[in-house]
């Protein structure tokens, strides 16, 4: 399969000389003689870009295939995107096609900024080793990161992913107190290692895992669809109290309890934000117990809830996590994380007598990527970027909300929104295939969303926080555009209707029910029990399916 460069009308067509060179010399020598040719992608927003193939997107695809584990899925299975560039809150696919991301957390300051790409050339061009060498890079990046938190967390571990941070923090957790049970959240992911599996429901498969007696899982403290919604007197409380019963009945059963660990915000969850004293009562529960309170702040820090650089503020000054762990934004797209707790915590893992090593985390060339994310956010005003595009899109979103009854509640705070798509706002009912169906139709008009969520049916936004409030416009146009497509098809054979009492089972179109992929790996909606549809259904459903094939 010989390399293959876009031109100029975007077609993949390997060159005749190029045939003849993988008749004499195979794939590897194209590979190194592989043509690109610069050129000004449609709608790039300046400059012009070098764009190489290797291979034809069907060849990549067979490649992905054959010599990549198939557990290890692409966003929008169904019609993968071949991205081969990418510029600020922007992506480009091998024809030129750009394409408005609202899915990268990642590229937390844009992709491939160039303050960032200089930093991390000029620092590798110096030194790049293991980090058991002095170098200032890493004692600087680590003040000036303290300098964000709160003043008890002053202490750096340096790794290389959120997981690794995850599995570091419980491991700090259980060595403090040397106790070993961990509280978790319903619907919770905290990483792919094997300890953080155990702990996020998230990745439960139903009937298959059995969870392990160490494991105590708390209700998510969802006022929209949890146990106690926005109707109850006291949501946090009573939230919170279900914590206090699992630690008293845990106490009874002579377990102790190391953790409580949770995302600030739950992302994988469904986009959900705990009501207003949640964290502060379980906090004072944990600690009672002899535990500890770790916030996840993985997908969620960084300035992108605009008001706090770190979401766990937005909850008071009066809360404190005593771990905190960070990951995917922090070098905007380098593979940096880090886990920052208090000298206490610190002091009793070194007590253990094992030594903490990690090669690469904390190296000089993370560390200097590090130093440029947080110089461009406050240079550029990330934070506030966050707020005004925020708020101008929470707005337009709201509007969008009277309009459409297919979505029953717009949250979020900063760039951080959720979409929760209903069938019916009265029952609440996931709209999940409906959610799956927009966001393919908006990845056909250059939009790219994800859908996550228990029932998979809230669309995630959590884009570059450089995104402007033209894109905000322009993302909420293209939504209201196949919303009142969507709608228009149900609302055309609602009168329409199959006995309630004859069960069936709507068949939505192959692109709305094709497996739609997350960038954790999750798994297929279809192979969760949780996820299929309860109960009976009419015939506007299945007539549905013959309406959105257009």
């Amino acid at each position: 399969m010989p390399p293959v460069t876009s031109d100029a009308q975007g077609k993949g067509t390997p060159r005749r000389d190029q045939a003849e060179k993988a008749r004499r010399g195979g794939s590897r020598a194209l590979a190194r003689e592989a043509h690109t040719r610069d050129r000004e992608p449609r709608g790039a927003p300046g400059g012009r870009a070098t764009m190489c193939e290797l291979y034809s997107k069907q060849d990549t695809l067979e490649l992905r295939r054959k010599h990549i584990g198939p557990s290890c899925k692409v966003f929008f299975a169904a019609d993968p995107i071949k991205i081969v560039r990418a510029q600020r809150q922007y992506m480009f696919d091998e024809r030129g096609e750009r394409y408005l991301d609202c899915i990268n957390n990642v590229a937390h300051v844009g992709h491939c900024h160039p303050e960032v790409v200089k930093a991390a050339v000029k620092q590798m061009e110096l030194l790049n080793t293991n980090s058991r060498f002095l170098h200032d890079n890493m004692v600087e990046y680590a003040r000036r990161l303290v300098a964000t938190l709160p003043e008890k967390l002053s202490v750096c571990y340096f790794t290389n992913s959120g997981s690794e941070a995850n599995d570091l923090a419980l491991r700090l957790a259980r060595q403090f107190r040397d106790h070993q049970d961990v509280i978790t959240l319903d619907h919770a992911y905290h990483g792919h290692l094997s300890s953080l599996i155990e702990i996020s429901p998230y990745k439960f498969r139903k009937g298959k895992d059995v969870k392990k007696a160490f494991v105590h899982v708390a209700p998510t403290p969802d006022t929209y669809r949890g146990k106690y919604r926005e109707d109850h007197a006291d949501p946090a409380s009573a939230y919170a109290d279900e914590v206090k019963e699992i630690i008293k009945e845990a106490h009874s059963n002579g377990r102790k309890i190391a953790a409580f660990i949770a995302e600030s915000m739950q992302s994988c969850g469904g986009q959900i934000i705990p009501p207003a004293g949640y964290f502060q009562k379980v906090a004072e529960y944990v600690h009672r117990a002899g535990g500890v309170f770790i916030a996840d702040e993985v997908q969620v820090g960084f300035g992108r809830v605009g008001k706090h650089f770190w979401s766990f503020q937005m909850h008071g000054e009066d809360f404190v996590p005593d771990i905190v762990t960070m990951g995917k934004p922090m070098g905007n797209g380098h593979p940096m994380a880090c886990v920052v707790t208090t000298k206490e915590i610190a002091e009793a893992f070194s007590s253990s007598g094992m030594e903490y090593f990690n090669t690469y985390g904390g190296n000089p060339v993370s560390s200097a990527v590090g130093l440029a994310v947080l110089n461009i956010i406050e240079n550029e005003d990330l934070q506030g970027n966050a707020v005004r595009v925020g708020d101008y899109l929470t707005e337009l979103l709201n509007k969008q909300k009277a309009k459409h009854t297919l979505i029953g509640e717009i949250r979020g705070i900063g760039l951080f929104i959720g979409i929760d798509l209903v069938k019916d706002r009265q029952k609440r009912t996931p709209a999940t295939e409906e959610a799956q169906h927009i966001i393919y139709k908006m990845k056909e008009k250059r939009v790219l969303l994800s859908a996550d969520g228990p029932h998979r049916n809230v669309l995630k936004i959590k884009p570059p926080m450089c995104f402007t409030e033209e894109d905000a416009k322009f993302m909420v146009d293209q939504l209201d555009e196949i919303l009142t497509v969507l709608e228009e098809g149900i609302g055309a054979q609602s009168e329409s209707v199959i006995s309630e009492n004859a069960p069936c089972r709507a068949k939505m179109p192959n692109e709305a029910l094709s497996r739609e992929w997350l960038d954790d790996g999750t798994l297929d909606p279809r192979e969760n029990p949780s996820r299929k549809r309860n109960g009976l259904c009419t015939d506007k459903h299945s007539l549905l399916s013959k309406k959105l094939k257009t």
